[in-house]
């Protein structure tokens, strides 16, 4: 699904918008213990309930595609004949009715979610009646030729309140208020299916996770039985990894710099272009940027090897899930320095008699501890 796609469907989870009639979930105990049920009617809840539970399965839908919302592809045999599909579907074409559908998911997300506390396993299914689009890309609210059912789930943690005092103005006075247990933000979550070209698409589901890294991979490799792409934070390092051993003696502050500085206007030219397809670049892409911004023949020469062994062959990255466009940061194992990627030609290194520094050019408007300070006459 592509943001604009993903946006849609947000924009959707709102009282006023959805045609979610029922919120169906279950409590679930730190022994791993379901001790209550529920199937709440959203017409009986006032409208601030029904705007928070809607705001909590919303926030499945949130983060960046290839980083918190994860593109999951089922096989044509799964499609075909597969009991993880087979569930999914029954959740979806029953509209949450199926209760033994129901329970199958929740043991599924019960034995495979990593934690000790207690959790809300939480869904909705809404049917959207999609309206087309103009050739000028205008929507059309009277005309529509599909309509999108989906089942939107999200797993949330159970959160004990801090007590305290409060304030109550009916009679002015002051009472404490006790500690209490409160549903926080998910921690994962998916859409079955997955609504692409803004039509439905039943070989993809999107998998929701707050963490870039993979303390949920369990969970969505009991419920989609495939496999599981390498979580964002992997790939970073992983690609911090390959970079150093591509450049190996080349690896120079300019080095780094040019790459990142490449691969950010990449993702600006993407941007700019304004293409609904998100921006991925492939093992040439890669070997590219890193011939460009300076790494010798030599150096490079074990690169496809490297890459396939590191990501797989025919893997295809974000780039957002390499660098981060808006911050570069050179770091010693004492002092972290923070630039703004545009001012990074403020920086250079430089070893001076013998000992290695990191030169930061410093003009006017310098504090210490938000004193401004003057510079003495230079001793180097």
């Amino acid at each position: 699904m592509t943001e604009n796609e993903i946006a849609e469907i947000r924009r959707r989870i709102r009282h006023d918008k959805n045609n979610i009639t029922k919120l169906k979930g279950c409590y679930v105990s730190g022994k791993k213990e379901i001790t209550a049920e529920f199937s709440q009617t959203v017409g009986l809840l006032s409208l601030e309930e029904s705007e928070t539970l809607f705001k909590i399965l919303k926030k499945t839908l949130s983060g960046k595609p290839g980083k918190n919302l994860i593109d999951i592809r089922f096989s044509t045999e799964q499609v075909s004949d597969s009991e993880e599909h087979r569930l999914l579907m029954k959740l979806r074409d029953s509209e949450l009715e199926d209760e033994e559908a129901l329970h199958a998911l929740y043991e599924k997300i019960i034995a495979s979610f990593p934690t000790e506390d207690n959790f809300i396993i939480f869904l909705g299914c809404d049917k959207y009646d999609v309206p087309n689009k103009s050739k000028n890309d205008e929507t059309m609210e009277d005309d529509s030729t599909e309509m999108f059912r989906y089942v939107l789930c999200s797993v949330c943690p159970v959160k004990l309140t801090k007590s305290g005092i409060g304030f109550f103005a009916g009679d002015a006075s002051f009472r404490n208020i006790g500690a209490d247990m409160a549903i926080a933000a998910p921690e994962t979550g998916f859409l079955f299916p997955c609504f692409d070209d803004r039509s439905t698409n039943i070989y993809n589901a999107l998998f929701y996770t707050r963490s870039t890294g993979d303390d949920y991979k369990p969970t969505a490799e009991a419920l989609f039985c495939t496999e599981y792409p390498m979580p964002a934070l992997e790939q970073k390092e992983n690609f911090r990894t390959l970079l150093a051993e591509a450049a190996d003696q080349d690896c120079s502050y300019e080095f780094v710099h040019n790459v990142h500085e490449h691969i950010a206007e990449m993702i600006d030219e993407h941007k700019n272009s304004k293409q609904e397809e998100p921006l991925l670049l492939g093992k040439k892409d890669v070997k590219r940027v890193l011939t460009d911004c300076g790494a010798s023949e030599e150096n490079i020469s074990s690169f496809d090897e490297t890459y396939d062994r590191t990501f797989g062959e025919k893997t295809e990255i974000s780039p957002m899930n390499l660098i981060e466009p808006g911050q570069f940061e050179v770091k010693t194992p004492d002092v972290t320095i923070k630039v703004s990627p545009d001012k990074s030609y403020l920086l250079e290194t430089r070893i001076i008699d013998g000992t290695k520094y990191v030169l930061v050019r410093a003009e006017e408007g310098v504090q210490v501890n938000g004193v401004g300070i003057r510079f003495e006459t230079d001793t180097l």
